[in-house]
């Protein structure tokens, strides 16, 4: 039976989130050995607003100094992908990360900067293989870090969620549309940790890059990432099989989901722990629930005539929910219009107003009116270009104009452009 430890822990204060870890993980008996990656999770960070996306440092250091217990420093990689269409390392430096690395002595890295190899996946059900980082590869112990928010997509992220960010941005948004939730299990085969520590001091709701925080007060401890995730859930007020990540992960044999099946420890229940949830409303989970002028159609991806969830429908979301959480009030006062994704099976009646088709595919089958129809192309939507465009054609402030963020977004991708002019020059054997 595996167990899931949950402990009080009201803020992220270093020595008391260190004991809480040290304690779980005496409890669980965990043993780190050898090369040890931390993943936390960094999608996304702005210093001025957005700050409940990724996971606490404090909480990463606390874990960090209890393994420098019994680890050189040489052995522990803090690891991240980062959020695709941003140049890799940006979301690291805003978070406070790089200077967290400097401080502890241990490397930093993002896995966009670091040799790569092709791992062909045996179980993969979407992905037939993946580009992964030589820190990943080379791990003999691995601790995810995330930090538990509603996701707009897949109900909750949280372990097994957290794998997306395993994912250099050549493969990220592979997949990541009416598959999503498959496309998270495939990567359980390279991505399956031997701990779990959840940052869930303030939870985040809303969009989950960019979302609004709610104090719980919980740090929870695991040894395994499905029993890790059937708690969050619960937590959360959904029962374990309702997150179809969790449910097609159990289905495919990677462990239990039943609550029956986990051994629940610690100073707070998860009764107590749903108590404070349940009040929580999470925008942007069902997007015809936001409050604006906005009105959207939501259809289907045209090859598998299947919902897609995750595609350009995620990306629309996400750039409202970062507009809001940069202007707040932006959405709510946006011109009124439509969006429309995926193919919709009928009508669009907006005279006199804009219409605006997200992605290659999107169609109406039925009657089109507007006084003007754009659209923007791609697939999936380049994220930079949604977050110029779809803001300007609704009249609201894009996020992306902003001086200090323009400036970040070209140095970190002249960084880049370096950094991979370098990779090129290595020999094979160092991939």
């Amino acid at each position: 039976m595996k167990k899931v430890v949950l402990r009080r822990c009201e803020r992220p204060d270093v020595h008391l989130v260190r004991r809480v870890i040290r304690e779980g993980m005496e409890e669980l008996g965990a043993k780190p050995r050898g090369k040890i990656l931390v993943k936390p999770n960094v999608v996304t960070a702005n210093r001025r607003y957005i700050r409940h996306s990724y996971t606490d440092p404090a909480v990463v250091e606390a874990l960090v100094r209890e393994l420098l217990e019994t680890a050189p420093a040489r052995n522990i990689t803090i690891g991240e992908s980062g959020g695709f269409g941003v140049p890799p390392g940006l979301f690291l430096r805003e978070s406070g990360y790089c200077e967290l690395g400097r401080r502890l002595g241990v490397r930093v890295s993002d896995f966009n900067h670091e040799p790569a190899r092709w791992v062909k996946l045996e179980r993969g059900v979407c992905h037939s293989g993946v580009r992964a980082a030589r820190s990943l590869l080379e791990a003999d112990y691995r601790v995810w870090a995330p930090k538990l928010k509603y996701h707009i997509c897949c109900q909750i992220t949280n372990a097994l969620k957290l794998n997306v960010g395993i994912l250099t941005h050549r493969d990220r948004m592979r997949y990541h549309d009416d598959r999503l939730n498959d496309k998270i299990v495939d990567l359980l085969e390279i991505g399956m940790p031997d701990l779990v520590i959840t940052d869930a001091i303030v939870i985040g709701h809303g969009y989950e890059s960019a979302p609004e925080g709610f104090q719980l007060g919980l740090i929870m401890v695991a040894d395994d990432p499905l029993a890790a995730d059937a708690a969050a859930a619960a937590i959360l007020g959904y029962r374990p099989e309702e997150v179809e990540h969790l449910r097609l992960a159990s289905e495919r044999g990677y462990g239990a989901i039943s609550l029956d099946d986990v051994e629940i420890t610690g100073d707070v229940t998860i009764a107590e722990l749903r108590e404070k949830t349940a009040g929580i409303v999470s925008d942007y989970q069902d997007i015809h629930r936001l409050e604006t002028p906005l009105r959207f159609y939501c259809g289907n991806e045209p090859e598998r005539d299947r919902f897609c969830y995750g595609g350009c429908l995620a990306a629309v979301k996400g750039c409202l929910g970062t507009t809001d959480r940069r202007r707040p009030g932006a959405v709510r006062n946006a011109r009124p219009g439509a969006i429309v994704t995926g193919v919709y099976r009928g009508d669009v009646r907006h005279p006199g107003q804009t219409v605006l088709l997200v992605g290659n595919c999107t169609k109406v089958e039925g009657v089109l009116t507007a006084g003007r129809v754009r659209r923007l192309r791609g697939c999936p939507i380049g994220t930079a270009r949604l977050l110029f465009d779809l803001p300007r054609a609704f009249g609201m402030p894009s996020p992306a104009l902003d001086a200090r963020d323009i400036l970040l977004f070209i140095a970190f991708t002249l960084r880049h452009l370096m950094k991979m002019i370098g990779l090129r020059f290595k020999t094979p054997a160092a991939l």
